[in-house]
């Protein structure tokens, strides 16, 4: 490995990690810190606090993502931008999302250890709701700072109890003054955990992000009929699970002819009412898509829907097929990406390029703000799971080389 003086604290970002786990901790080992709830304003608490001990300016927009600064050498500038999310799925891990934060705070922190001024301000980012577990719309912080969807559409949104979105930045006090929309930075970076098994079968501890694959979401409901489960005979049954059950299963179907590049998958499943003795007469479910390749989720998007209808047609169910969002693969900048690459080059680390398949927040930035993403290994490719688990040298190894693509990038000759 390379020799630099100017490293980041592997142990002080490790013990970070672990105090900030602590925040919505699961008996089971990982973490449940839900977007706007309670536990998530701890976090945000605790985030803000530790910004400002650094002497760092901390705002936030009107959709409740957070933004801590800190001064260039050239105020004249564009900020360079990095950060991930603080939330979490309801039983997630201790480092989808936090590893991006909490590496950026450990960034901060190093470049005030070592008196190090960057020529153009630095601006960490805590977006909110990546996630989309409460909610039900990923990518909402990020997709509104955008423009991708709007201020309004994500403030009326609702969770499972009925509060809204702008209900909920109110009850925890982050619905913030700033406009949630893109503003003049340079680039941005993102370290991450791969969420599957790639360069920990290779043996690889760093990823270079190159882009993420296209992707496509619904919302599905089967509308039957409730009826007794004794009485009522096959030719009266008007059966919404059996019907939804069916579709699963072309999902699935559909995924797998598509070879390991395919991702098809139903996550979410609502039966009402529920009862073992009631013949289903209502099911609500999420349905979608992922492949690296544009023209194939446009593929999916084109056949999914009319061969999801025949078999409602066939069940004597309604189907109401809702498409949430489609996206479209993302390729990164090119230039971001080879400050990753020379920066883990620099260092000693062996790398692969890789293709995200999940979304993050950098999607989204990346259609505003040149874009880079690092990758760090997690074991099994365990990810959306409280047993998630990375080793304390590979959080170090992405926090290093994500310090030395943003100094780099911060420094770099206009």
């Amino acid at each position: 490995m390379a020799q630099t003086n100017q490293r980041i604290d592997g142990r002080r970002l490790w013990d970070s990690l672990m105090s900030f786990a602590e925040i919505g901790a699961t008996p089971k080992g990982g973490v449940r810190r839900l977007t706007l709830s309670e536990t998530d304003k701890r976090g945000r608490d605790r985030f803000r606090a530790e910004c400002e001990a650094l002497g760092l300016t901390v705002r936030v927009d009107a959709i409740g993502n957070m933004f801590a600064r800190r001064p260039g050498r050239d105020p004249n500038r564009a900020p360079v931008l990095f950060g991930s999310h603080l939330d979490s799925q309801p039983s997630g891990g201790k480092f989808d999302g936090a590893l991006g934060v909490l590496g950026g705070l450990e960034v901060m922190r190093s470049l005030n250890d070592l008196g190090i001024v960057t020529e153009a301000p630095l601006e960490l980012i805590n977006w909110t709701d990546e996630e989309g577990s409460r909610f039900g719309h990923s990518l909402m912080g990020s997709g509104v700072w955008s423009g991708i969807f709007t201020l309004d559409k994500a403030c009326a949104l609702t969770d499972v109890e009925g509060t809204t979105v702008g209900s909920a930045l109110d009850a925890i006090g982050y619905r913030g003054t700033e406009p949630a929309k893109p503003f003049r930075a340079d680039a941005y970076f993102e370290l991450h955990i791969e969420q599957g098994p790639i360069l920990e079968r290779e043996d690889k501890p760093i990823g270079i992000v190159t882009g993420a694959q296209a992707m496509v979401w619904y919302d599905a409901v089967t509308i039957g009929r409730d009826s007794h489960a004794g009485t009522t005979p096959p030719s009266a049954r008007k059966d919404a699970l059996v019907c939804a059950a069916r579709i699963i299963d072309l999902v699935d179907r559909m995924m797998r002819a598509r070879g390991e590049d395919g991702r098809g998958t139903v996550g979410q499943l609502l039966v009402s009412p529920n009862s073992r003795n009631v013949v289903p007469g209502e099911v609500r479910f999420s349905v979608e898509f992922r492949h690296p390749s544009d023209a194939e989720v446009d593929k999916l998007d084109q056949e999914f829907p009319p061969a999801a209808q025949s078999i409602a047609d066939a069940c004597g169910v309604k189907l109401e097929l809702t498409t949430l969002f489609k996206i479209p693969a993302q390729l990164f900048d090119p230039s971001c990406v080879d400050l990753v690459r020379q920066g883990a080059a620099k260092l000693g680390y062996s790398t692969r390029e890789i293709v995200s398949g999940a979304g993050h927040d950098a999607v989204y930035v990346a259609r505003h703000v040149p874009t880079a993403m690092i990758f760090t290994p997690c074991r099994d490719g365990l990810s959306h799971n409280e047993e998630e688990s990375i080793e304390p040298g590979q959080a170090e190894a992405g926090c290093q080389v994500l310090f030395e693509a943003v100094v780099a990038r911060a420094n770099r000759n206009l």
